[in-house]
Order: structure tokens, then C-alpha cells, then sequence
């Protein structure tokens, strides 16, 4: 019987998430001639594939909407001879190199030089069927991104944190009046955020409130809210035209907990803004971009700019070491 040795083929990178820091690092990385393979992961596009109007990335002086702008991208990315492939991170072995990915049972590991992690952070949500149904029509996880629809009319922050507060007075720049909604009485937020919400005018309050359905399922446009008091159980029904969601992110990385260094909520830790570390030592040909390591800025514009960083970071790391 012949000996049979075989060869497992190597990537140079292989780039997690195929938002706007994953399709990035794809368009740079192809055009480096480096054949970068993209795993899409479980949430295609990430957060603006369930964005309408972009308004705010540079080159669209009349917006676009968020999908379109994650197809280009691709569109983009694949010319350059970047490769898409719908699959989910199970797991992964930076204990060794090249290293390993694992897709789950049936599928073959993959083996890669270098990986840039974009696998993004995912919103919370309320998970209501009409919740879901309107994200994009009215149901919004950033204000930033779309406060400006938000301008002359009511609108409600859920949310009882930090968050919660920044978004209702973001949201006092457009909205004419802001119902902060939260399930207790009781605050998460810093005494500082609470302070400066409760003082503003047009920011008012409802404690030990939950929301039962979003209104306007059937217009495609939210309408009101169905609102549950925890204590009383009374139903009231509370007419905006905008919910935002203010209770915070999942970041997507725990197929790195105990290889990678994370925050307490989970979000990637990165120095010179794409560099992750290992109790607090660089992990070589390991690169961070976008949502999954940034949680301060959150957007389209800034996920490209870090994912253009780690292409160019993968670049030199292959130059340095060798393909």
C-alpha cells in the first residue's frame, strides 16, 4: 500500500464577518493579491444589512441604503478576487500556526496565516415579533445613525443603562419629545448620565414599564407602543413614530474567550487599534476590526477604517514572515 501524504491547503487570511469592516479588509486585502477567504458568519452583512437610509458614509451625497452599500462592497471585494464563503465560526486554535478554524461538524477545518476578526457585535433586542418586523421602518439600535428621521416627532429609548441615557439626549437634537422606558424603577446608569436626562425638558421618564408590541406592524411604519405596567399590569398604548433600542450590545467573540484578551462585556481588547492581545502579548498575524473591538463609536465609517488597518497589518505581517 502506497504511503499518501496529504497536503492541507493554507490560507494567507481568512477574514471573520462580512460587514463593513470584514468586505474592507477583503477589497484591501485582495488587492494585495493575497486571495482572502471571507466567512460571512451568522449575521451576513452585519448591522447595516438591516439599515435602510445611510445618510452619514462619505461619497452618497443622497444616502443609500444600507444593503445595497454591503452588495457593492462584495461586488467590490470579489473582483479584486476575494472569496465568500456562508459559514459559521465554530471554533478556533491560536495555540498553533497556521492556524485552525473549525466550521462544525461535517466541515473541514480551514487552515489560515493570518485572520482578521470582524465578526462585529450584535444589538440587543426586545425579540417581539413586531419588534423585529419593523427594524428599519421606525425600530432603530443607533441613534447616530438615525436620529436625524427621528426630527419633529415623538419618539421612545428603551433602556435603564448609560446607553439608554446618551441615546435619549442624542435624540433631544431632533425629537420633539423622548419617553425613556425601563422595566424598574431602579437605574443602571452613572448618577451623572441619570442627572443630566432627568433634567431635560424633554426627556420624561416611565419606570416599571415594558413593551408588549410595536404599532404599525401592517403600515410597515411604527405607529405607538403597547406598553405593560410591571406593578399594576395596566396596558396603555403610548403614540411615537420611532423606537430605539438603548440596552446595549453582544459583542460576537466567544469563540475567543481564554485565547484572546476581552473586556468585561466581551468586546476584543486592541492596541494601536487592531492589534488584540494574550495576557498582554501580541498574537502574531491575529489582527481586530470594526464592532467587535470598538464600542465606543460604532459606525460604518469608522468599521472601514479599522478593517483597511488590518489588511494592511496583514500585509507586512506575511511580508515579514513569509508566505
Amino acid at each position: 500500500m502506497s504511503d499518501i501524504t496529504t497536503v492541507i491547503p493554507t490560507h494567507d487570511t481568512v477574514i471573520l464577518g462580512s460587514g463593513c469592516a470584514g468586505l474592507t479588509a477583503a477589497i484591501y486585502a485582495a488587492r494585495a493579491n493575497l486571495k482572502p477567504l471571507v466567512l460571512e458568519g451568522h449575521e451576513p452583512g452585519g448591522q447595516l444589512s438591516i439599515t435602510t437610509l445611510v445618510e452619514n458614509f462619505p461619497g452618497w451625497p443622497q444616502g443609500v441604503q444600507g444593503p445595497d452599500l454591503i452588495e457593492n462592497m462584495k461586488q467590490q471585494a470579489t473582483r479584486f478576487g476575494a472569496e465568500l464563503k456562508m459559514a459559521h465560526l465554530v471554533s478556533v486554535d491560536l495555540s498553533k500556526h497556521p492556524y485552525v478554524l473549525n466550521l462544525g461538524a461535517g466541515k473541514d477545518p480551514i487552515h489560515t496565516r493570518s485572520i482578521v476578526i470582524a465578526s462585529g457585535a450584535s444589538a440587543r433586542w426586545l425579540n417581539l415579533p413586531s419588534e423585529q418586523a419593523l427594524i428599519g421602518h421606525g425600530v432603530s439600535s443607533c441613534a447616530t445613525c438615525d436620529g436625524f428621521f427621528a426630527s419633529g416627532k415623538e419618539i421612545a429609548v428603551i433602556g435603564g443603562g448609560d446607553s439608554a441615557m446618551e441615546e435619549a439626549l442624542f435624540l433631544t437634537r431632533f425629537a420633539t419629545k423622548v419617553t425613556l422606558i425601563n422595566r424598574t424603577e431602579n437605574f443602571r446608569a452613572s448618577r451623572i448620565m441619570l442627572e443630566r436626562a432627568v433634567a431635560h425638558p424633554n426627556i420624561r421618564f416611565l419606570s416599571n414599564t415594558v413593551v408588549e408590541e410595536v404599532l404599525g406592524v401592517e403600515e410597515k411604519d411604527v405607529r405607538g407602543l403597547k406598553l405593560r405596567n410591571t406593578k399594576s399590569g395596566e396596558q396603555t398604548d403610548l403614540p411615537v413614530s420611532f423606537m430605539f433600542l438603548g440596552i446595549g450590545h453582544i459583542p460576537n467573540a466567544k469563540m475567543f474567550y481564554g485565547q484572546l484578551d476581552l473586556d468585561p462585556d466581551g468586546y476584543i481588547l486592541t492596541h494601536g487599534n487592531v492589534f488584540p492581545t494574550h495576557n498582554g502579548v501580541d498574537v502574531p498575524g491575529v489582527f481586530a476590526c470594526g464592532d467587535i473591538q470598538d464600542r465606543r463609536y460604532r459606525q460604518a465609517i469608522t468599521a472601514a477604517g479599522t478593517g483597511c488597518m488590518a489588511a494592511l497589518e496583514v500585509e507586512k505581517f506575511l511580508e515579514e514572515y513569509g508566505r
